[in-house]
């Protein structure tokens, strides 16, 4: 089949931005060896909860194991939902003078970080745990920066599984070399540690570390930090979506963590936040008291179909297309594709728009061949149906529409 146009583009893109990326690193930049521990950990997108979002400082050990009881007690875990992440101010405000290593927040967690550990692990979990590749964390905490290999190795030590590194106090190191360099020195203490711990950069898309993070690290942020309103979570999405061309099995663009649950979207905004991220095989990091969740916010985050588009093991992020004659994107109206590995695509008609509008595509559009009929599965609805050919909807504002179009080899959902 003649490749499509956007295809081409994408190809295109990220051919160029290897190429200068090589450039600034001075070496080849591709992807991590396939076969590292690391990567094969993230051959799908990461999936978790994360203490930032609802919390901020007020982390402590006895909020991170009851995280992780709720993972097990709603289902989350049976999805997929298996890191819990330790974000800032878990720390003591300095290192240890005598053995120069960071010490956990003695009122915070009073039995250490390695008993956290050992909890989330009994539960079937993995622990992750944050820095910062400057001299303070954002929160004002000890950073990594000259303490790499040292960090790393107590990292290992106390059985941490992800590490989230972030970018704040990096005083004069703001070229993309010199980026590269502090989180590649990172990247190099976690592996000599032989312990695989998922590498997630957190370094806000300053200088585009798609272009070189593929050899460091499992996700990157491709964003600034995320806000709990629907603003902040159509910008994130704005920026994150151009970007289907760098993500794969092993390594995965980051928009940000997950808001759903804290209150500052309605229902339809958090369901299509949840689409959104889905379809750009986004990690999917909770970032919500699981402890109190309501019902609906749970339902968003457990919705197994939903789950699945993101978990494809095919890796593809959904890519923009045009609506029926319009740009893609035109006038706030998406169309999103995602190839699935049964062949078939995964449909966002998104509006992101404060008005009901009519969103349009075709099978011939998404990139499928000719068939007399398509069976097209609602994954937020339940309902099956068949087209010819036109997938359209009335789509309320806000509101995204999610359908899973069955691949040639399958005739009809269930």
């Amino acid at each position: 089949m003649t490749p499509r146009p956007w295809i081409l583009a994408a190809a295109l893109t990220l051919a160029l931005a290897v190429a200068v990326a090589a450039v600034v690193v001075g070496h080849p930049v591709g992807r991590a060896p396939v076969d590292h521990p690391s990567r094969v950990a993230a051959l799908t997108p990461p999936m978790g909860w994360n203490s930032w979002n609802r919390f901020g400082c007020a982390v402590s050990a006895d909020l991170v194991e009851q995280s992780a009881d709720a993972l097990v007690s709603l289902g989350l875990k049976a999805r997929g939902y298996d890191y819990v992440v330790i974000d800032d101010c878990w720390m003591a405000s300095h290192r240890d003078a005598r053995t120069g290593r960071l010490v956990p927040d003695p009122v915070k967690f009073p039995r250490g970080i390695a008993d956290v550990a050992r909890y989330v692990h009994a539960r079937g979990l993995k622990l992750g745990i944050y820095e910062d590749a400057g001299t303070r964390t954002c929160a004002g905490f000890p950073g990594s920066l000259g303490h790499e290999q040292l960090d790393a190795r107590t990292f290992a030590e106390w059985g941490v599984d992800y590490l989230k590194y972030d970018n704040c106090n990096h005083g004069t190191s703001v070229s993309t070399r010199q980026y590269v360099a502090r989180y590649t020195a990172m990247r190099d203490a976690l592996d000599a540690t032989g312990r695989p711990i998922l590498f997630a950069i957190c370094e806000w898309g300053v200088h585009d570390p798609w272009t070189w993070a593929p050899a460091l690290a499992q996700t990157w942020r491709t964003t600034h930090d995320i806000a709990d309103s629907y603003a902040s979570m159509l910008a994130n999405f704005r920026a994150n979506v151009q970007l289907s061309a760098f993500a794969g099995p092993g390594g995965w663009n980051d928009p940000d963590m997950l808001e759903i649950g804290n209150g500052g979207m309605t229902p339809t905004e958090e369901r299509t936040e949840f689409t959104l991220w889905a379809a750009m095989a986004a990690p999917l990091i909770i970032g919500t008291d699981l402890r109190s969740i309501g019902h609906d916010s749970a339902a968003i985050y457990a919705n197994p179909e939903v789950v699945s588009i993101d978990q494809d093991p095919l890796g593809r992020q959904a890519v923009a297309i045009a609506d029926g004659g319009r740009p893609a994107g035109s006038a706030g109206l998406w169309v999103l594709s995602k190839t699935l590995s049964d062949g078939g695509r995964a449909v966002v008609l998104f509006n992101s728009t404060a008005v009901s509008e009519t969103i349009s595509t075709t099978t011939e559009q998404l990139g499928l061949p000719a068939a007399a009929e398509y069976s097209v599965k609602d994954l937020w609805s339940g309902s099956v149906s068949m087209t010819s050919g036109t997938l359209s909807a009335v789509v309320a504002p806000h509101a995204a529409q999610l359908y899973r179009i069955a691949g040639p080899a399958a005739a009809t959902f269930g």
